[in-house]
């Protein structure tokens, strides 16, 4: 934290920042969208030590935050708090969260030689790159929110992930603080195993139970021995109150009482979300009306729980990207008194090519409150088979729209919503990008 730089690597670092300033001002200028990725690309051509070179400049360390689900609206929480609490802070705000985007982050903060002038770095890492970014990182704090089933061809099975966590975390120095969500068996789990300090966050409200466990669970298996965990009960998908009859393995205990913290936004997710952001400020020792205070003026990041006004028309964003976070969107829709909603599949590379995972969705819930559904995306027809198999099922009252261009979609969700209703749309990554365009007019990335 806040290391001097020899000054050969300091000429080469100031090269480096330098080039990737001039591509960012081209970029942004020509409007081809945000430069949250090209910089930080060209720059490590130049000093392949890049993310080494500027994370020791900061002053207080890095805070990494990954998992599945909920990496941007927890980095934003924590953001919006320390920033209250006074800190400068360096954030992949735009959520650019492999190796270019968090180089280019950094260089956002650094003046023309490279030298960074921040208190935070608050980095929102993609879970399959954890191993490759924690040495250089060296982090103060790691945030593990959760690991759910995401993007399976290219990542695989969740306990492969936690185990190359785990391995290069148990390497970083013992003052580093992990921060694992309690209520996850596979990182409540690789919390107990690790030398360093260790506190969790978790839910401590058993009233707040799914009545079931979800069709789209991921890890109801003891990460110690293998055997079917008991669940007193499930929050969302794994995520619950648990133990091992075989080995004694159980729920590590939380270091926070869920119940005294209020949350942001809608949705149980968000309270984990909330608890997690909650667990790492108090860490840093900031003042918990501060925290409660910026808790309660939070704003959505674009795209998670968004609320926007088109055409005279409430929208609200609700990015759905996995079976789990989907079930969750879904849940968020259902328990609302709004008729329509507007779903919309993609399978590009920030989405996964593999989209079978929507058959793991419980989309017959969405389907017996019947309205309308739209649906529009590149995969489209899948999405609609989706639906019209969950249709014929539960014989639903539903009125389901196939449009294949998205610009018309919208408008054709909006002509259904009615004036004192709010149109949920429900969008993969690649495809929340397109609808914020319509609806806003500009790009994010």
């Amino acid at each position: 934290m806040g290391k001097k730089i020899k000054l050969i690597d300091r000429l080469r670092l100031g090269l480096a920042v330098s080039v990737a300033k001039a591509v960012t001002l081209i970029v942004r200028s020509l409007g081809l969208g945000a430069a949250s990725v090209l910089p930080g690309s060209i720059a490590r051509r130049i000093e392949p030590r890049l993310l080494r070179l500027l994370s020791q400049q900061v002053k207080n360390g890095i805070i990494v935050i990954a998992g599945t689900n909920g990496k941007t609206t927890t980095a934003l929480l924590l953001c919006g708090i320390l920033k209250r609490q006074g800190y400068r802070i360096a954030h992949n705000s735009t959520g650019a969260n492999l190796e270019n985007g968090l180089m280019t982050a950094l260089m956002e903060n650094a003046d023309f030689l490279g030298r960074l002038n921040v208190d935070y770095g608050i980095l929102e890492v993609d879970e399959n790159i954890v191993p490759k970014v924690l040495q250089p990182l060296q982090p103060r704090i790691i945030l593990c929110l959760n690991l759910f089933r995401d993007q399976l061809d290219r990542y695989g099975e969740v306990d492969t992930i936690s185990k190359r966590w785990t391995k290069v975390i148990s390497t970083l120095p013992l003052e580093t603080v992990v921060i694992p969500n309690a209520d996850d068996p596979t990182l409540s789990y690789l919390g107990q195993q690790l030398p360093q300090k260790v506190l969790f966050f978790g839910m401590n409200e058993p009233e707040q139970y799914l009545e079931a466990i979800p069709h789209a669970v991921d890890s109801i298996y003891c990460p110690s021995c293998g055997h079917s965990l008991d669940y007193q009960g499930v929050y969302l998908s794994h995520l619950g109150d648990f133990s091992c009859p075989r080995c004694g393995f159980s729920k590590s205990q939380p270091s926070l009482e869920s119940r005294e913290w209020s949350q942001i936004l809608v949705g149980l997710y968000n309270k984990y979300n909330t608890l997690a952001a909650v667990t790492a400020a108090r860490e840093l020792g900031v003042d918990e009306g501060i925290i409660q205070e910026t808790i309660n003026n939070f704003q959505a990041a674009f795209g998670r729980v968004e609320d926007l006004v088109f055409n005279h028309k409430r929208v609200r964003i609700l990015l759905s990207k996995n079976p789990v976070g989907t079930n969750e969107t879904i849940r968020v829709v259902t328990q609302s008194d709004d008729s329509t909603t507007l779903l919309v599949l993609n399978d590009r590379t920030p989405d996964g090519t593999d989209v079978s995972w929507i058959w793991d969705v419980d989309t017959e819930k969405l389907v017996q409150r019947g309205g309308t559904l739209v649906v529009s995306g590149d995969r489209v027809y899948d999405m609609a088979l989706r639906l019209r198999y969950s249709q014929e099922l539960n014989q639903s009252n539903l009125n389901l729209i196939v449009e294949e261009d998205l610009a018309q979609a919208i408008a054709t969700a909006l002509q259904h919503t009615p004036e004192n209703e709010t149109l949920h749309i429900l969008p993969t990554y690649s495809a929340m990008l397109e609808v914020r365009e319509i609806l806003t007019g500009r790009k994010i990335l």
